[in-house]
C-alpha cells in the first residue's frame, strides 16, 4: 500500500508518520478493536521470529520496509495493532506472503470461518476494507480475499513480490484497474487477472459500494 502514515495507538486513533514522501494522509487501522488484539501478539512473535532468522536488525528491517524502527519494535512486543499498510510493508521486506506474519499454528481438517468472527482490516475511514477468506494457519503461496470499496474511493497498491498475480471478480458493483500503461473497467461478473508486481490501483466510479472476491498467488512459498 502507498500510505506513509502509520497508525500506532488505533484505539485512540492516534497516526505517526514514517517521515516519506509524498503519501496520502490516510492511515489503516484494524477496523474492530477485538481484531486488533487478536492479531497484534501473533503479528509481533512473527516479525520477531523472521527478522532474526534473517540476521536483520531492526534498523536493517527498518531501512528495508519504509517502517520506522520504533514502530517495528512496538509491533514486535505486541504493543502496535496490526494494519494493511504496514503489514504489506514488512512482509514485502522480508520476501514473505502477506500471511507470514498473520499465521497462527493451526491442525489440519475442515475450518469454518464464521463471518461474525472474521478479522477485517479497514482503512481510518471504513471506506476500503479486506477480509481474509483463509485460516492463519500457516504460511501460503494461495490467499483469499473479501474486499469493499466505498463509492467514489480508490486504493493505491505498491507492487508485491515478483511474480505475484492477482485473479479478482467483481462480485458488485463496479471497479476500475489501473496498472502502468493500462486502465480497465470491471462491471459485476467481471473478473481479471493480471500480474501484481508493479503499481496498480482500484478505483469505484460509482456511488454504491464494490464488493469483489481476490485470489493471491506468490511466485513461490516463501518459509
Amino acid at each position: 500500500m502507498k500510505s506513509v502514515r502509520e497508525n500506532t495507538q488505533p484505539k485512540k486513533r492516534r497516526r505517526a508518520s514514517n517521515g516519506a514522501p509524498g503519501g496520502p494522509s490516510w492511515a489503516y487501522e484494524v477496523a474492530h478493536p477485538d481484531a486488533s488484539a487478536d492479531l497484534a501478539p501473533v503479528v509481533g512473535r512473527n516479525l520477531r521470529r523472521l527478522r532474526v532468522q534473517r540476521g536483520l536488525s531492526l534498523e536493517k528491517l527498518s531501512k528495508a520496509s519504509g517502517v520506522s524502527r520504533a514502530m517495528l519494535g512496538q509491533i514486535e512486543l505486541g504493543q502496535s495493532a496490526p494494519t494493511i499498510n504496514v503489514l504489506w510493508k514488512i512482509a514485502r521486506a522480508l520476501g514473505i506472503p502477506f500471511s507470514g506474519l498473520i499465521t497462527t499454528s493451526g491442525a489440519g481438517g475442515t475450518v469454518v470461518l464464521l463471518a461474525s468472527q472474521a478479522k477485517r482490516l479497514a482503512s481510518h475511514d471504513g471506506r476500503f476494507s479486506s477480509r481474509a477468506l483463509f485460516p492463519f494457519d500457516e504460511p501460503r503461496r494461495v490467499e483469499f480475499y473479501e474486499l469493499k470499496l466505498a463509492g467514489h474511493s480508490q486504493e493505491k497498491a505498491d507492487p508485491h513480490p515478483p511474480g505475484t498475480m492477482e485473479n479478482l471478480i467483481v462480485a458488485q458493483g463496479t471497479l476500475e484497474i489501473e496498472r502502468p500503461g493500462e486502465r480497465h473497467l470491471l462491471a459485476t461478473g467481471d473478473a481479471i487477472l493480471f500480474e501484481a508486481d508493479v503499481p496498480h490501483a482500484y478505483r469505484n466510479p460509482a456511488p454504491v459500494e464494490a464488493v469483489m472476491y481476490l485470489v493471491m498467488t506468490y511466485a513461490e512459498t516463501v518459509g
